[in-house]
């Protein structure tokens, strides 16, 4: 989980109260938060570094100072924030001045999209320039995959002469001077010479142009996402004025990681400036956009289901209130008999999807000292489900015919679950903010969990045979979630003579001792050899598949040996 280090002075003043450590803690509840160490009380106030442990990744917003401080003074004050002076809510907003940024056409295939805004006011302090390197750190490499979809930079905006253009060029031709460095270097040296190209240079990797940042004098400001310029980009204590930009390959993750960092520096007394960005190409929201850009959706919620989940007997205006400690405000009508909650977010939050994250909150506005324990009103005799049962027993059939057991993560990376397995993303369902790429899909199938693993056992004396009873999860348009999770068993034998007959047979032992009648029909499945695989049919419903394995796909795994693989929809069985 995210863990970030704030100033105690810096924090505390944003807070507008000063908490002692063991009281601070407790009223961290209210942002999923909780005390990681506590600091060297024998240092002075604005030397001290509070750490704090956050337990949600759903909210990025409170990966900062600024961030955590506002949700503890907006829960202990119940007032929302206003951020409308500098928030554009629709493409006519006008108020940018001449702060334009121009984007390159070309940019469309290699990193497209682009947000900015200008920060004026007080002068920069230490403690304020290190939590906004932390912000950009936190927010790139966690909330955006390691600066792939989100990256940030920071400059001197009062010796950037506008407009400013991003746009595509040739890496060989193009040279600056990079932070900490003091002589030119190309950018295609940046990503060999540099440590920073070399930490962040994968992303721009098979690019033929790169992108970059200058001014209209052709200054340049920086070649996103891997490095700012040693001159304009170059931000230092004492600096009062600065454009904030921010690009990627994810508008929307932009969007509000752009609102997030603009409210963070609100807060903190600066006046926010909003920049125009001209795209030639729709970006989701429109070509030319004005950000501080509002584009969160409204929720809605009933009074019932808020009362028979979280077991109280609320009345709308406490709901209200409660809310409003968590900074969203709510619009109430009446409908079929109930009262509805239309609620709007705050413009650094984009986390309410369902009407269950409304109620979430309500609970945490009202504070978990509010519900009184119950005891269980009911007496329940807990068994397993016919499903486990049947699980159980089709794993004691699958030692039976000489399988090993194995247990996987249910996350993997776009390479595990697509990629290496030869099929497309249409089903597969995605995580909208990972922590790492490593985890970053629901796995559709278990087939690709047990390739992972023989890939690695090359070592092992053959034959080779896996399997796991597990869930696999996809999209479905039928269900009310958008999505399906079943239990599933799955299968591979991998050795010299593994072959399609050897599995038919494999498959018909197990289905007779599970006591199931089935049929098998042709299969054109990407993942295994043209008529060497077959579907399960049960009833007319295709409830399986098993045959070999396509050699590009072992080749992918970079496996040596002929493999045989299938996997039941155990749930169908039933």
């Amino acid at each position: 989980m995210p863990k970030i280090e704030v100033n105690e002075k810096l924090f505390f003043n944003l807070l507008g109260e000063k908490y002692d450590y063991d009281t601070l803690e407790a009223k961290l509840t209210c942002g999923k938060a909780e005390l990681d160490e506590k600091p060297d009380t024998s240092k002075p106030e604005d030397e001290r570094v509070i750490k704090i442990e956050l337990n949600d990744t759903n909210r990025p917003d409170l990966w900062s100072t600024g961030g955590i401080a506002r949700q503890l003074r907006i829960h202990r004050t119940g007032k929302i924030s206003d951020f409308s002076s500098f928030l554009s809510y629709n493409k006519n907003f006008k108020d940018f001045g001449n702060r334009v940024v121009n984007v390159d056409p070309e940019l469309k295939e290699i990193r497209p999209y682009m947000t900015a805004f200008v920060i004026s006011g007080k002068p920069i302090d230490e403690p304020m320039l290190l939590d906004i390197i932390q912000t950009q750190e936190k927010l790139c490499w966690n909330f955006g995959r390691k600066r792939r979809s989100i990256s940030m930079g920071v400059y001197r905006s009062a010796q950037i002469k506008w407009p400013v253009n991003y746009h595509a060029v040739d890496p060989d031709k193009t040279s600056f001077v990079p932070l900490a460095c003091d002589t030119p270097m190309t950018c295609r040296q940046i990503l060999t010479d540099h440590p920073k190209g070399k930490e962040y240079g994968w992303i721009l990797e098979g690019k033929k142009k790169f992108p970059l940042l200058s001014d209209s004098t052709g200054e340049t400001m920086s070649m996103a996402p891997i490095i700012n310029s040693a001159t304009l980009g170059a931000v230092k204590v004492g600096d009062s004025d600065l454009m904030v930009e921010m690009t990627g390959t994810d508008m929307a993750g932009l969007l509000l990681a752009t609102n997030i960092v603009a409210c963070d520096f609100a807060d903190a007394g600066y006046t926010i400036l909003p920049v125009q960005v001209k795209h030639p190409y729709d970006t989701g929201f429109g070509k030319d956009i004005v950000t501080p850009f509002y584009f969160q959706e409204t929720t809605d919620a009933k009074l019932s289901a808020v009362n028979k989940r979280l077991g109280s007997n609320l009345s709308s205006e406490e709901v209200i209130q409660a809310l409003a400690k968590m900074d969203c405000t709510a619009k109430v009508t009446e409908k079929d008999g109930d009262t509805l909650f239309t609620i709007t977010p705050p413009p650094y939050r984009n986390d309410f999807l369902h009407e269950v994250d409304v109620i979430e909150d309500i609970m945490m506005g009202k504070e978990l000292s509010f519900f009184a324990p119950e005891k269980p009103h009911d007496f329940t005799i807990g068994r397993l489900l016919p499903v486990t049962l049947l699980s159980r027993k089709a794993k004691e059939l699958m030692v039976g015919m000489g399988y090993q057991e194995m247990i996987f993560n249910y996350l993997g990376s776009k390479k595990d679950y697509i990629d290496n397995m030869n099929i497309d993303a249409s089903g597969v369902i995605e995580i909208a903010n990972p922590m790492s790429e490593n985890y970053q899909f629901v796995r559709p199938s278990i087939i690709a969990s047990l390739l992972s693993a023989e890939a690695g056992s090359a070592n092992a004396v053959y034959p080779h045979k896996v399997f796991e009873t597990g869930k696999v999860s996809f999209l479905c348009e039928e269900e009310n979630t958008g999505t399906k999770t079943v239990q599933s068993l799955g299968f591979l034998t991998a050795s010299g003579d593994a072959n399609f007959n050897t599995a038919a047979s494999e498959v018909a032992t197990l289905l007779h001792f599970l006591n199931q009648e089935y049929v098998v029909s042709e299969a054109n499945d990407p993942r295994f050899i043209p008529g060497r695989q077959a579907n399960i049919m049960k009833n007319g419903k295709n409830i399986g598949i098993f045959g070999e394995i396509h050699p590009q796909v072992l080749e992918n795994w970079q496996i040596t040996v002929p493999c045989v693989a299938g996997e039941l929809n155990l749930e169908e069985l039933l």
